[in-house]
C-alpha cells in the first residue's frame, strides 16, 4: 500500500496542497500555504506533511503545452529542493499540465489552487510507473 501522498501546486504568492487517502485512490483539497517560498510558507508546507502523514510529496511541475521547461518549470524545481531538504520523505515532481484549467472547470468549495493540487494528485495517482513505485 503506497500510503498518503501530499500534492502541492507551487505558486509564488499561494500553493494549492491536496492528499490522498492512506489506499491512494482518492485526492482530497486541503487549505492553501500562503507564501510558500518563504520561511513561513515552507515550515507550514513541512508541518502539513507530518500532519497528513505523507510517505512522499509530488510538486506539480508547469511544463509548456509542447512539454518543455520554462522559467515556471525552474520555480518549481528550485522550490521542490528547499522542500525536500526540511522533510524526511521523498519529493518527486510530476506534469501539471492542464490542472488549472481542469480545477477551473470542474469547481467545487475547495480553492481552485488545492482543485488544481488535487487534479495533479489524481493524475500522479492513475500513472502505475509512479504511484507506488517505492523509489
Amino acid at each position: 500500500m503506497p500510503g498518503r501522498i501530499l500534492a502541492l501546486d507551487h505558486g509564488e504568492a499561494r500553493c494549492g496542497c491536496a492528499v490522498s487517502d492512506p489506499s491512494g485512490t482518492l485526492a482530497t483539497p486541503l487549505a492553501v500555504v500562503e507564501r510558500p517560498d518563504s520561511r513561513r510558507g515552507l515550515a507550514a508546507l513541512a508541518r502539513l506533511v507530518e500532519e497528513q502523514d505523507a510517505e512522499r510529496v509530488v510538486v506539480g511541475l508547469p511544463l509548456t503545452l509542447a512539454g518543455e521547461e520554462g522559467e515556471q518549470a525552474s520555480r518549481a524545481r528550485a522550490f521542490a529542493e528547499r522542500l525536500e531538504e526540511r522533510i524526511a520523505v521523498p519529493v518527486e515532481l510530476h506534469d501539471e499540465r492542464l490542472t488549472t484549467r481542469l480545477a477551473e472547470r470542474t469547481g467545487g468549495s475547495a480553492e481552485s489552487d488545492s482543485r488544481a493540487a488535487a487534479h495533479l494528485l489524481e493524475s500522479y495517482l492513475a500513472n502505475p510507473s509512479k504511484a507506488g513505485a517505492g523509489e
